[in-house]
Formats: C-alpha cells, structure tokens, sequence
C-alpha cells in the first residue's frame, strides 16, 4: 500500500520516535499522539473528543509507560498506569480507527505472552495467562481487535528486547559496561529474545506496505540467545570485560521479585511468520547488533 498519512500512538517514547524518523526519512507525514504538547501531535484526549485526522491511512500504537523503569516502585498505582498506557490507550486507537479511511492498524505487544520453559515458541504458539505481565499481554491484544465485519487489516507484533542506543535496556547498561561493571543477569543462562531498533521498525514498515501481511508477528531476532551470551557480545563490541554477575536477590529488591523475573527468566520465541513472509533482517545476530550499538 501507499503510506500517506500516518498516525503513532506513543510516538514520543523509544521505539515510537525512531517510527516517525524512518518513516519521515521515506516522505510519509505522520501525526503522534502525546501527553506532551508539540508540532504534529495530538493527546490522548484530543483522540477521544475529535478522533484521527482525517487523511489517516494507517494506525500504529507502540505506547506503554516503561515497566523496568527503576525510578518507579512497583505499587499497586504504578502497575495501573503500566496497564492504562497498553490497554487504554490501543482501546481508544481500535474504537477511533473504524471510523476512518485507514487500511492498517499495527500494534505492539511483548513476547510475555510466551510462558518462560523449554519450549520454542512460534507465532501459532498459544500459552494461557500465568501472572500479571502475562495477563496485560493477553488483554494488550484483545484491547486491539476490531470487529469481524471491518475491513482494517490487523497486525500485532509481539516484541522482544528491544536494542537501541537511544533507549531501552542499552541506555540502562550503557554506563556500568563502560566502566567494567557490567556482567550476566542472575545465572545469565535464561533465554533473552531480542531485536534490535531498526529491524523492528522495519518490521513495522514491512507490515504496513504489504497487504498479505496480517495477525500475530514475532518481533525478534531469529537467533535464539541467552543473556550471558548477549552479555559477552556486548563486551566484546566495547572492549570491556563483562565479569561482574548482578546477583537475582539484589534485581528482587530494586525491582520487586515479580518485575525481577522479566530479566531473571526467558522464553525461545522464533520469528517464523515473519521469516516465511520474506522479511530481511539487518541485524539477525548479536554479535552484528552490538557493533552497533557502541
């Protein structure tokens, strides 16, 4: 299809900003919705009282408040706003979508979906709520589905690690690694699925231009890592040693012991409908992608 006008959800944050960038570097003219004020956006209110602009063509939410963020605790209000920022927010972009000329309506959703064991996940691969980040995933999605009568084409991409300079875990472990402190997650031999920036931006892209593109995408890498193996890429590439394991009690305390097992436990979660839909990956292993990113 031909992107004209497009409208981002959380286009401000991480991933969304670098959405915008791509897409503006390719002509197309985007709207981002914000808390914050600014050229080319609307709020989330705005969405509410007088809907998308009229020129949409395609829809995409990648909005979500940071789970990890360490300057948050993990209250009971926080958990809400975590859940308010990915729920609401692709409620509103899925009620406000139908009722425009759109053709396409992207979201993001995460690879907690998956249930962390020795199974490797495809995208045809169904696990059953099993705690809080589970259950918000799951509702993620639901929140998205339009009804089966519209003609809105629908992709979801369920998205793992997500490795840019510019933000995410990269920016968190930038400094420590730079000093010689960085070093494995707990026992570092918990599965890690990643991708970097510009894949799953690209990913999004691919989506949104092609039309037998639909449902559920695994948005990672296509090799399978560990954290202790992702770790020592990472080293590698800044030419720093990476020997200083950061123990799970010391993640239990700063994070609490439910947002620990984000980063103490992992899934194997394989891109198999994106590899078989032809997608080309820049980064397709992590040696590459960390050269990047130092």
């Amino acid at each position: 299809m031909a992107l004209k006008h497009i409208v981002v959800g959380g286009g401000t944050g991480f991933i969304g900003s670098q959405l915008i960038k791509s897409l503006s570097l390719e002509g197309v003219s985007c709207t981002c919705i914000s808390r914050m004020p600014g050229p080319n956006r609307i709020s989330w209110n705005d969405l509410e009282s007088y809907g998308l602009p009229e020129n949409t063509s395609a829809v995409i939410n990648v909005a979500g408040q940071n789970v990890l963020d360490p300057m948050q605790r993990w209250s009971p209000g926080f958990k809400q706003n975590v859940r308010n920022s990915r729920v609401k927010t692709t409620k509103a972009l899925a009620d406000a979508v139908k009722s425009t000329k759109a053709t396409v309506f992207a979201t993001i959703s995460g690879v907690a979906y998956y249930k962390p064991n020795d199974t490797v996940y495809t995208e045809e691969s169904k696990c059953e709520p099993y705690d809080f980040l589970s259950r918000l995933t799951h509702d993620w999605e639901e929140a998205a589905k339009l009804s089966e009568d519209c003609n809105i084409r629908q992709v979801t991409i369920r998205s793992g690690v997500v490795l840019g300079r510019s933000g995410g875990m990269i920016k968190q472990i930038y400094l420590p690694f730079f000093l010689g402190l960085g070093g494995p997650i707990g026992t570092g031999n918990q599965y890690m699925p990643w991708i970097h920036i510009t894949d799953l931006v690209n990913m999004f892209t691919f989506a949104l231009k092609n039309s037998n593109v639909h449902g559920i995408l695994n948005g990672v890498a296509p090799q399978l890592i560990t954290n202790k193996e992702f770790t020592k890429a990472f080293a590698v590439a800044m030419k720093r040693p990476a020997v200083m394991p950061l123990p799970s009690f010391v993640l239990q305390i700063l994070f609490s012991e439910e947002r620990a097992k984000i980063m103490l436990e992992g899934q194997k979660v394989i891109p198999k409908r994106v590899t078989e839909m032809g997608f080309q990956y820049q980064y397709p292993n992590i040696e590459n992608a960390c050269k990047q990113l130092v």
